[in-house]
């Protein structure tokens, strides 16, 4: 799309009126300069790589920074490792506009802008639970953040002006609005995001040495557990160094955890280790059971696998005729055969209606796996 051809005044229901800078047209920057502009917000790029200026400009996402700008919101999208440092000359070139940055850790360059005496009342830390298992411009989608929670890091002294700047460009773009202070973000996000990362490497690491049969028999459980496997080293260098302590604390758990699971493994027959065993599952249940389930609710959901061929057009008439019966589903997982030319789709519904959802489904050909 040509950028003379795109509007620039915002629509009826966007908040921020003003000119927004995003600095870092990687996967997040792109996605909120794309979302932004998609409403007609005035969106002007910057970033170390001018290739990759170049290449978010022929996407969509806004125009190349110029010199006579004047933004009201600066939106600071960079690696971690620089992430303080470009917070620090956004706040010096720019003296009237609100900086925040999207960091998956917020105490490190809070505490580095700090230190060196920067004053910060037009800054506020913040973060958007969002992404994909691929990162860079290219990778940019406007409607990532839809229903996706987005922390701000406000204090007691953060003016009103400067935080409703930055919960606007949160609404803009489709998120839901969370306050927490650095400190309980970054051991939240020690725990829902930067552990499973490790945990999931490390699950990923067995796979290298193990045999061609037994990658085979993969399915979709080992696919769960390893889907953020294939992410970036040296980002998460810097991500799990910002924020070492509170990964290292969860850590430390697990590895008691694994401790005891392991000697009880070692003699299975020895009193006590079968009721070992069973209370670290039971309490994975309960773990997983506190799982936002659809809209936020804290529900389990039942499963029901169907069998489909793998040819065109097999999913799309399956979902059409379970619309058709009036059946809402929850979640959707699609998973291929192992050598069979046939998909299995596992289908989430509340437990009231899997028995009706089977029933009709089997009346209308299908087959059902579980």
């Amino acid at each position: 799309m040509n950028e003379s051809t795109l509007s620039t005044r915002p629509s009826p229901s966007t908040r921020l009126s003003g000119q927004v800078r995003i600095v870092g047209t990687g996967l997040l920057g792109g996605s909120i300069a794309l979302a932004l502009r998609s409403q007609g917000v005035d969106v002007v790029l910057a970033d170390a790589s001018p290739s990759s200026v170049r290449l978010a400009v022929d996407l969509g996402a806004g125009r190349a920074a110029e010199e006579g700008d004047r933004p009201q919101l600066i939106v600071v999208c960079v690696p971690p490792d620089v992430t303080a440092d470009t917070i620090e000359a956004e706040l010096l070139r720019f003296s009237d506009a609100v900086v925040t940055d999207v960091a998956s850790v917020k105490l490190a360059p809070l505490f580095e802008l700090q230190n060196r005496g920067v004053d910060l009342t037009r800054y506020i830390g913040s973060h958007p639970l969002a992404g994909r298992e691929r990162g860079g411009t290219i990778s940019a989608r406007g409607d990532l953040f839809l229903g996706r929670p987005w922390v701000i890091c406000r204090d007691e002294e953060t003016p009103g002006w400067v935080l409703d700047r930055v919960e606007d460009l949160a609404h803009d773009v489709g998120a839901l609005t969370i306050e927490m202070t650095p400190e309980a973000h970054d051991e939240a996000v020690g725990l829902v995001s930067h552990v499973p990362q490790i945990m999931a490497s490390l699950m990923a690491k067995q796979l290298q040495k193990a045999s061609d049969d037994a990658v085979r028999l993969a399915g979709q459980g080992l696919r769960d557990v390893t889907r953020i496997a294939a992410s970036s080293p040296e980002l998460w260098i810097q991500i799990l160094s910002a924020n070492s302590e509170a990964v290292v604390n969860i850590l430390e758990r697990i590895q008691d955890d694994l401790a005891e699971i392991t000697q009880a493994l070692r003699n299975v027959d020895a009193p006590g280790s079968r009721r070992a065993i069973a209370r670290e599952i039971s309490a994975g249940n309960d773990g997983v059971a506190r799982l936002p389930g659809k809209h936020g609710q804290n529900r389990r959901f039942a499963s029901l696998i169907v069998l489909i061929d793998d040819t065109p057009g097999q999913l799309a008439r399956l979902l059409t005729e379970i619309g058709e019966l009036g059946i809402n589903l929850e979640d959707l997982r699609l998973e291929h055969a192992e050598g069979a030319q046939m998909g299995l789709v596992e289908f989430s519904v509340l437990p009231e209606v899997v028995d009706k959802l089977t029933l009709e489904l089997e009346k209308l050909g299908w087959r059902i796996a579980a």
